[in-house]
């Protein structure tokens, strides 16, 4: 299991990311350093995905349960 490096985290959000404390604490610590720039946020959707997940996923077709 990690530890996580609470006082670090409180610095970074308090001071860089100038949160109120409740904000803070209402925060995951993978939101937390998502928002710091720590962790690299999810790749942008490129058209080929979007149109890759519309063939996967078509609207209109919505299953019954019949």
């Amino acid at each position: 299991m990690a530890v996580l490096d609470y006082s670090g985290l409180l610095r970074v959000g308090l001071t860089e990311l100038r949160l109120k404390p409740a904000e803070f604490w209402a925060l995951t610590p993978f939101e937390l350093m998502t928002m710091s720039g720590r962790i690299p946020a999810s790749r942008p959707m490129v058209r080929a995905r979007l149109e890759e997940l519309g063939r996967a996923f078509p609207d209109g077709q919505e299953k019954s349960d019949d």
